[in-house]
């Protein structure tokens, strides 16, 4: 059904312009032709300002439109630009992006003007995160074109789609690690809902291939379909979205990445150097009213309380001067009695177990062992004991903790 009125009237305003780049929209997603569609936009643009197909595009997300309706479009909206190259295209996302953050009126204004240029000056510092995003890219571009290549000359790209798969491995990091920032701290909420949905397209249909054994011309064709959309999405990110965070993302915040980044596996054999700034880069001192601040975050004494009494476990910890300082609240096979906070571990315990207790300690405090599993029945029960040395960063002894676990699901789990 074409919805386009045949009246150039519609291109004179920037409300009517936008209705009809909706329209439009709403065509090509309806499963109208491309090409149809394509000929009535001629009929009444001569061209078109990329921020006015995101302006639309953001209005259906307003009116209702599901998401991944409009992120159907982001694959085939672009093929309104008339007569534009590939990079042209690019250029016109990166204006509309540019267009859509100085509209954001909560978040502080940002220059862009400069963006590629702090985005190369990152990338050109050694372990910086956008060193090593920028050298998976690499292979990964590497690997796209040799597997295309195969294709075209019928040989068997088996080794090469196994490599490629790890691209897993790069969007996770990206999705953890990137979008959530750039939407949750600076309001710049695109990739996250467009880009992100992309990635997470390309992993589940590269993980639907993996699971078809003949290679067919059908897997062929969805194969090469996928390997496009992941040499765009390599595109897009080294020209819009790392622009984007090289001009937002402050030295603080790139270091917090690099150490979080540690944790993840490595992508395409892509090894993060060693970015010496980040590795001595002190915290800033945040203040958070009385709360109890820890590396992995910060809680009330309330809700740290509420969060050691809810874990399935008896808690103990002894300090590196042997005194109790902690018992977990709770029904406890081994009883744990208030009065016995600030005492000697020693104390609490028959005198033909303290020798062994004070064993147990002085090896972790000498570094001889770092845990000793006990499992043991009590009242009927299975229970699982664990004594754990307990470490500062620098692997300082700072005291012992005691995990008792009722492992009576366990034993009924497996023996279903």
């Amino acid at each position: 059904m074409n919805m386009t009125p045949d009246n150039n009237i519609y291109a004179n305003s920037s409300d009517s312009r936008t209705q009809l780049l909706k329209s439009y929209l709403h065509r090509l997603n309806s499963g109208e032709e491309l090409e149809a569609v394509r000929a009535d936009f001629i009929k009444n643009f001569s061209d078109v300002d990329a921020s006015e197909i995101m302006k639309a595009e953001q209005e259906l997300l307003k009116e209702g439109t599901p998401l991944k309706d409009v992120q159907k479009l982001c694959d085939v909206h672009s093929a309104l630009f008339h007569g534009a190259t590939r990079e042209e295209k690019i250029a016109n996302a990166e204006k509309a992006v540019e267009e859509a953050l100085k509209r954001r009126k909560s978040f502080p204004q940002t220059d862009y003007s400069d963006k590629n240029a702090k985005a190369a000056a990152l990338i050109q510092i050694k372990g910086h995160p956008l060193n090593t995003y920028t050298r998976e890219n690499e292979v990964l571009s590497a690997l796209v074109t040799q597997a295309n290549k195969a294709l075209e000359n019928g040989t068997d790209v088996s080794e090469l789609f196994s490599k490629i798969r790890d691209v897993s491995l790069h969007y996770a990091e990206k999705g953890d690690l990137i979008y959530p920032h750039l939407k949750v701290k600076y309001g710049i909420s695109g990739p996250s809902d467009v880009m992100w949905t992309v990635d997470d397209e390309i992993r589940d249909e590269l993980s639907a291939l993996a699971a078809i054994s003949e290679h067919d011309d059908e897997w062929v064709s969805r194969l090469k379909a996928v390997l496009k959309r992941i040499d765009e999405m390599i595109y897009k990110e080294q020209n819009i979205l790392f622009p984007i965070c090289a001009v937002n993302f402050t030295q603080n915040e790139w270091a917090r990445i690099y150490r979080d980044s540690k944790s993840y596996d490595d992508c395409f054999g892509v090894s993060a150097y060693v970015w010496e700034d980040a590795e001595t880069h002190e915290e800033p001192v945040r203040e958070y009213g009385g709360e109890v601040v820890m590396p992995g975050g910060h809680m009330t004494a309330e809700q740290l309380t509420a969060l050691l009494n809810t874990i399935p476990m008896e808690i103990t910890f002894v300090d590196a001067d042997n005194i109790n300082r902690f018992f977990n609240e709770g029904e406890k096979v081994f009883k744990r009695p208030g009065m016995a906070i600030d005492r000697e571990v020693f104390s609490c315990h028959p005198p033909k177990i303290e020798a062994m207790v004070r064993s147990i300690i002085e090896d972790f405090r000498s570094g001889k062992r770092d845990i000793v599993p006990v499992w043991m029945e009590k009242g009927g029960k299975t229970m699982l004991v664990r004594y754990m040395a307990v470490r500062d960063k620098n692997g300082q002894y700072l005291g012992t903790v005691e995990l008792v676990e009722d492992m009576g699901f366990a034993k009924e789990h497996f023996m279903k």
